[in-house]
């Protein structure tokens, strides 16, 4: 650990750091209580996601489901429902998992051992730390990007936070600086810190309450620190999908492995579509001939496109409208009004194209989707 956190200097970074949080603290609706279980939940949703973007779903989903015996005994199609919108869809089907496993073998509480609740699916070691430590106060110190960028800032470590060296580094110092009998308050103290003074660009430094603890300010190197990351190339990718609608303003979707289903479509329902490889026309019509047995002279309505964004990749929704007087009865397909998509679970990208087609239905007149879906 950086000398200028042993001794007084940790000291004072402790007290400085629990006061300015006891007084500045953002009123957030996970910090409302302890409970464990709204804990789990909160940390699992705000995992590579904003949290103005977490709240709406955060307390709808707790509305729904208010504790584990609730969230454990829901059809997983409910729980991907309250999910649809917020991405990263895995989550929502380990929580709903590591719900079933909690009833059956932790009597409905969010197991205090850490080892109990690793074993539990979708929990890695920060989730662990976090919901441990601020449910129950277990002495487990968090490791974050925020957290870790902090850490560096004031030990004044560079390179980049992930890099291996650096991280074990980083993961020593957080256990070091954790004060064992306010673990909760301390790791969130970190994060909040991270979150709205020690950000990744332009860190507020002057009124940071730990800014005389900090050796990179003392250097003036804050803003080398950390290294950006090193980004993955972006990859480029057009999806063609078709929404079929016949004269009752009904549509179809499917079930399929599709294009791009587990990244894009969280094997969730979905609209007919193909990963373009040349002619998006041609290859949509093929795939739906294939897949659905419809004539490839089917007119396919071209629509706006749409951009979305996963990962690395960078990719353009390009919709078609196909009107048919029946829709297809096949396999693994359901069909229900194009404006009442919220009573399945979709993903944001199926929900981009719904909206192109609603708004290009017969007459001109835009139909508006469900008001009531719950994203």
């Amino acid at each position: 650990m950086s000398e200028q956190l042993a001794g007084p200097a940790l000291k004072k970074l402790r007290e400085h750091l629990l006061a300015w949080f006891a007084l500045h603290r953002r009123e957030l609706p996970w910090r409302a209580s302890r409970d464990p279980y709204r804990v789990w939940i909160a940390e699992v949703m705000l995992q590579q996601t904003r949290i103005a973007a977490v709240i709406p779903y955060y307390e709808r989903f707790l509305a729904r489901f208010p504790n584990v015996k609730e969230l454990a005994e829901a059809p997983q199609r409910e729980v991907l429902k309250m999910w649809s919108g917020l991405g990263y869809y895995s989550r929502a089907r380990n929580l709903h998992a590591a719900a079933k496993r909690i009833v059956a073998e932790h009597g409905g509480v969010f197991p205090r051992e850490l080892d109990a609740a690793l074993a539990l699916p979708g929990i890695g070691v920060y989730t662990a730390a976090a919901v441990l430590s601020i449910a129950y106060d277990v002495p487990l110190a968090v490791l974050d990007g925020n957290v870790a960028r902090v850490l560096a800032r004031i030990n004044a470590i560079r390179g980049e936070l992930r890099a291996s060296e650096n991280w074990a580094a980083l993961g020593e110092i957080a256990n070091e600086c954790l004060v064992a009998e306010r673990a909760g308050d301390w790791n969130q103290a970190l994060m909040e810190l991270g979150e709205v003074c020690c950000t990744p660009k332009s860190p507020t430094c002057l009124v940071c309450p730990v800014v005389h603890e900090c050796k990179a300010y003392a250097l003036g190197i804050t803003g080398e620190i950390p290294e950006p990351r090193r980004k993955r190339a972006t990859v480029t990718v057009k999806i063609a999908a078709a929404v079929l609608v016949d004269g009752r303003g009904r549509t179809l979707l499917v079930r399929d492995p599709g294009a791009h289903d587990d990244v894009l479509f969280s094997r969730m329902w979905q609209f007919p579509a193909v990963d373009v490889k040349k002619n998006a026309r041609t290859e949509l019509r093929e795939h739906l001939r294939e897949t659905l047995g419809l004539d490839v002279g089917v007119k396919l309505e071209k629509l706006e496109a749409a951009r979305h964004g996963v990962t690395f990749r960078d990719i353009t929704l390009e919709p078609y409208l196909v009107r048919v007087e029946t829709l297809p009865k096949v396999g693994r397909t359901r069909v229900l009004m194009l404006a009442k998509l919220g009573t399945v679970p979709i993903s944001g990208a199926t929900r981009k194209i719904a909206k192109r087609a609603a708004g290009a239905m017969s007459g001109g007149t835009k139909q508006k989707l469900d008001k009531d879906a719950p994203f």
